[in-house]
């Protein structure tokens, strides 16, 4: 596997994406990894870039996958018999998305993503490129927000568990995480910044997160997966074989099991604390 990224706890077990490779994976309780979707980027034949493949992903109220497509630059909504259907494409003004990252459900069942330009062969400058931000969306009740558009890079999100805080990483160039207040109508406004990261490593930026049952933050970025308090205190420290870490999700029974998706792996570390359930 070329990128491993965006995982997903989907009925009991994990679906995992080769961002390079342009597959879809999963691993069940025989812990046998098997192919679930070929060109899982969503292009029968991708366009030129370094990552065509899918990333991440949600499970629906209904079972089916809210999956991020690069290469289609959409996210994709995969039913329980693997057939995928595009499910959100363009912005409210009728254009084209970048290509989707990342997603997170809030708590009133919003779907929120976000859309940096990574899947685009010429990043922010590519001539394919028809939104002019990098934006964080909020889709609710067949309606797509702009909630974010000054981000510059942004990538993983997540929400404390009551959903009144929204956690938004930004890759680059300053990597950082922001805090931003979600109001009753989805609304948001910045509250300031979590944590910023003052490591020089290319190939280790703010990616993906996850909050557990306590409202930790277990986010990605340089030197591994930071463990932070809702006050920005980091707790600890994840190191995983010198592979830059991209992703995290919770799983296993009760979910007490963390996943951690790297450059060519896929880690599984035993924890105390619970993840929060998914909502679905």
């Amino acid at each position: 596997m070329q990128f491993v990224e965006g995982p997903i706890w989907v009925r009991g077990e994990l679906w995992f994406s080769d961002l390079m490779g342009n597959r879809l994976y999963a691993v069940g309780r025989d812990d046998v990894v098997r192919v679930l979707l070929e060109r899982s980027g969503g292009e029968p034949s991708a366009p030129p870039s370094a990552y065509p493949g899918s990333n991440g992903g949600v499970v629906d109220r209904d079972g089916a996958v809210l999956l991020a497509q690069h290469g289609a630059r959409r996210i994709g909504r995969v039913a329980p018999d693997m057939t995928v259907r595009p499910y959100i494409e363009r912005d409210a003004q009728g254009r084209r998305l970048n290509s989707p990252n990342d997603l997170a459900l809030s708590p009133d069942g919003a779907l929120w993503f976000t859309d940096p330009p990574f899947g685009l062969a010429g990043g922010d400058q590519d001539s394919a490129k028809e939104i002019p931000y990098n934006g964080v969306y909020r889709w609710k009740d067949g309606v797509l927000v702009a909630a974010i558009t000054d981000l510059p890079k942004p990538n993983g999100l997540a929400f404390s568990p009551d959903g009144r805080r929204l956690y938004v990483s930004n890759s680059g160039p300053e990597m950082y995480i922001n805090i931003y207040d979600v109001a009753s109508d989805g609304s948001v406004t910045l509250q300031g910044r979590l944590i910023t990261f003052t490591d020089e490593n290319p190939s280790e930026v703010p990616d993906g997160m996850k909050v557990d049952s306590a409202g930790n933050i277990w986010a990605s970025g340089p030197g591994g997966i930071r463990i932070i308090t809702p006050e920005g205190r980091v707790m600890g420290q994840i190191r995983t074989d010198d592979e830059a870490q991209a992703n995290i999700v919770w799983g296993g029974a009760d979910y007490h099991t963390a996943y951690i998706t790297a450059a060519t792996r896929v880690y599984r570390l035993a924890l105390r604390v619970q993840g929060s359930p998914p909502l679905y």
